[in-house]
């Protein structure tokens, strides 16, 4: 069984110990033996991985989790593929866009394709997806169009797509928060009598949220359908897991009733194999699961981070050779599911992809500037009439000398 079920235990005194001196340096001496084994990684202590696809494009068993994949044809094999490049090249051109001044901010899934992209799959059209604002794989696998998404970060709309036409909320940027919105909703499936799941989607930082630990405490509670799915990119903007967590995030699931699993994120076929488990358990009223997608944030946190201030470049370059994209390829061209014209073909494809998304943003309009006034009183407010004067004057402040704009 993968999934992680036995809770690490601090051992307890005796009956007989007296509290005091020997109580102080019995307790010394348990934290220094925890300490020495958070350090011995990559030993036997390194927890359980869920992988069926390696690095290097080869195909690994696993008995608990190949009834999931085991039918997937050569075609959906492509599919896959095709999701994770056209992905990144959208990822690709926001990101180029931003730098150009034409979006405010973008926040890059660069390397997390395949946690993405394999969860998003694994769901039905009746499942309900709560997202932060970096799952732009899911968005794609929810039929949403790309172009939507950067009218929020360009400042032109307040989310870009209904929600319930895709089942895919809006992006969530209070960090956290969405956990709490997946879970009442899962309630409510319960109480509707439907036998659709629900998944909520978080990084590793918002995992040290108080709403997260909320979430996880009424899930477990009410049993609803939820799957928690942590992308555990490594970096919660500059701040590393093991500092925000002594065990493996997924171990967290244990105190709250619940099981939780590591799957190998950059494995796009794990995460599709492990997420359709997790789905599958939360229709069955089995009630919620944590999944821990162990993968990597290539790029910055958002356009507004720079990442060489707190990592270094021999990081980067050891998960570049676990690339998702890459793995997949290999495994697609080794099993012959795939030819060179498969790939210049989606080369194109990819290419017009960002040029469409390219012009579209610039066709979009400037954003109202004065649009942050409105809304904020249905009566209006003496202060709000002052401050809009004043960002008024400030504006009319970079005109010209000649009176144009």
């Amino acid at each position: 069984m993968t999934v992680e079920s036995t809770a690490a235990r601090t051992p307890r005194r005796s009956a007989g110990t007296k509290a005091g001196t020997t109580g102080t340096k019995r307790t010394t001496s348990t934290t220094k033996k925890a300490t020495a084994a958070r350090k011995n990684t990559g030993k036997s202590t390194e927890p359980a991985l869920v992988q069926l696809l390696t690095p290097e494009g080869k195909r690994v068993k696993n008995a608990e989790f190949d009834p999931y994949v085991d039918g997937i044809t050569a075609e959906e094999l492509r599919g896959l593929y095709r999701d994770m490049v056209l992905t990144r090249r959208f990822d690709a051109e926001a990101t180029s866009l931003q730098r150009q001044g034409e979006l405010g901010l973008w926040a890059s899934l660069l390397g997390q394709e395949a946690a993405q992209i394999g969860s998003g799959r694994a769901l039905r059209d009746d499942d309900y997806v709560f997202p932060t604002y970096r799952e732009h794989g899911v968005a794609w696998c929810r039929g949403v169009d790309p172009t939507n998404l950067l009218g929020m970060f360009r400042g032109v709309n307040n989310g870009g797509w209904d929600p319930n036409g895709n089942n895919f909320h809006l992006y969530t940027i209070v960090i956290g928060s969405q956990t709490l919105h997946a879970t009442g909703y899962a309630m409510g499936i319960t109480k509707d009598g439907a036998d659709s799941a629900v998944i909520a989607y978080f990084g590793d930082g918002a995992s040290s949220q108080g709403d997260v630990a909320e979430a996880f405490t009424f899930s477990a509670v009410y049993n609803a359908p939820v799957v928690f799915f942590c992308q555990n990119n490594q970096w919660a903007i500059s701040e590393p897991t093991e500092k925000q967590s002594r065990v493996p995030l997924y171990q967290r699931a244990q105190g709250f009733g619940f099981p939780g699993v590591r799957v190998d994120g950059n494995d796009v076929l794990a995460n599709l194999a492990v997420t359709k488990w997790a789905l599958e358990r939360a229709r069955a009223g089995e009630g919620p699961t944590l999944v821990e997608a162990f993968t990597y944030r290539m790029g910055a946190h958002t356009t507004s981070d720079d990442p060489t201030r707190y990592r270094g470049d021999e990081e980067r370059l050891a998960w570049e050779a676990k690339d998702p994209i890459l793995r997949l390829r290999r495994y697609l061209e080794a099993s012959n599911h795939a030819d060179e014209g498969f790939f210049a073909e989606l080369e194109a494809e990819s290419e017009a992809l960002g040029k469409r998304v390219r012009e579209a943003v610039r066709a979009m309009p400037d954003p109202d500037h004065f649009a942050i006034f409105e809304n904020v009183y249905a009566d209006g407010h003496a202060l709000v009439d002052e401050e809009r004067a004043q960002f008024a004057a400030y504006q009319a402040s970079f005109a010209d000398e000649d009176g144009g704009k």
